[in-house]
């Protein structure tokens, strides 16, 4: 883990990526010697990452890593649907011809990727693609409220693009909102995004009902 100044950074990437998993317990002892920081700086990191949703901290019993639940996740789907489609309109009448030529090239990573079988790879440069709509809408709330939320559940215990057929209907789904934007078909663009995060929540929700195990630091991460 690199330092920085104030710590934030590196205790968020830790978390999102895994390397803290939910429910391990965060002392600021043993984070102010990891970090070379002084426990205020550690602590004042500590808020913030609560503020985020990635932190939770007891009376007398210090911070812990926050656990999302399958229903929680489910909702965050949800919200994000809300927010990423309204990115995804404004992505449509306000993104330069440079921001939609490296969607198309993202895109066609994604479909080598899947070709190819790597769904891990494929999960992770579906974050990309989503990040680079948010980039490419300029709309700033969206875009701040979409990485809190999408910070929640980055390290939860699903990956849906391992569910059955799911790989190749996710790749369907963003080459829809894709050549929408591409289009300049604001309308288009806006239900293609909100009906792709919808059917992420379905399969989560569905793999849920179904008895999907929530343990498994292997599978770690809910993508789209």
């Amino acid at each position: 883990m690199s330092i920085s100044a104030d710590g934030y950074e590196n205790l968020r990437q830790a978390i999102v990526g895994g390397e803290l998993l939910p429910g391990e317990r965060l002392l600021e002892e043993d984070l102010s010697a990891r970090l070379g920081l002084g426990r205020a700086a550690v602590r004042m990191a500590l808020v913030r990452l609560e503020h985020d949703g990635l932190v939770e901290r007891e009376r007398h019993r210090g911070a812990r890593v926050r656990r999302v639940s399958e229903e929680e996740a489910v909702e965050i789907l949800e919200a994000r649907a809300a927010l990423e489609a309204l990115a995804a309109r404004h992505a449509a009448t306000d993104a330069d011809e440079a921001a939609i030529d490296g969607l198309r090239e993202t895109l066609a990573e994604m479909r080598r990727l899947r070709e190819a079988g790597d769904l891990i790879g494929l999960s992770n440069v579906n974050a990309r693609l989503h990040s680079g709509i948010l980039e490419a809408s300029g709309h700033e709330t969206a875009k701040r409220l979409s990485r809190t939320l999408s910070s929640q559940i980055v390290r939860f215990q699903y990956r849906t693009v391992l569910l059955p057929g799911r790989a190749e209907r996710s790749f369907a789904e963003h080459s829809a909102i894709v050549e929408a934007i591409a289009a300049r078909d604001p309308d288009a663009a806006e239900q293609a995004m909100e009906q792709h995060l919808l059917r992420v929540a379905d399969a989560l929700r569905a793999n849920a009902a179904a008895g999907g195990s929530s343990d498994g630091a292997a599978a770690r991460a809910v993508q789209d």
